[in-house]
């Protein structure tokens, strides 16, 4: 009976092993730096975190601020993917792009064009096909994403 034991706690032994060394052999397979296991400097690291961090200041994630601006009564705001604005003061009304409006998020509803914007709700413009909204009189916004002043 011992006999039979140790046959079996060998054998699970050796399957261990055998596992074992295929995945240490499996992993030492790939020459470092090459492409499968690259090798990169600190210089490249702080590089990419440098361009990461220029990007989110310069305006290209959401984790930028409000930026105020002001437009003309009788020209165009339009918005573009993502973009959100808020009116802060004069009279605007909404564009749409002919089949969808402009979301109005404090008053979960969609503008339309003609419709009036109300000063301090946040606006959303959701893709970049048009949608915006016309001055009626001078107005300073606070926008934040991409635009285009027609």
């Amino acid at each position: 009976m011992a006999n039979i034991i140790n046959k079996r706690a060998i054998a699970v032994l050796a399957v261990a092993c055998i596992a074992g060394f295929t995945a240490v052999a499996g992993a030492a397979t790939y020459t470092p730096g090459s492409e499968d296991d690259p090798v990169v400097t600190k210089s490249y690291v702080d590089a990419e975190i440098a361009e990461l961090k220029s990007t989110i200041v310069s305006g290209g994630s959401a984790a930028s601020t409000y930026q105020p601006l002001q437009i003309a009564a009788g020209k165009s705001f339009i918005g573009g993917a993502g973009t959100e604005l808020i009116l802060r003061s004069g009279e605007a009304t909404a564009i749409d792009n002919g089949a969808n409006g402009i979301s109005d998020i404090t008053a979960g509803t969609d503008l339309w064009t003609g419709n009036a914007v109300s000063a301090n709700h946040l606006l959303l413009v959701p893709r970049a096909d048009g949608r915006g909204i016309k001055a009626t009189t001078d107005i300073w916004l606070m926008v934040r994403g991409a635009y285009e002043i027609q």
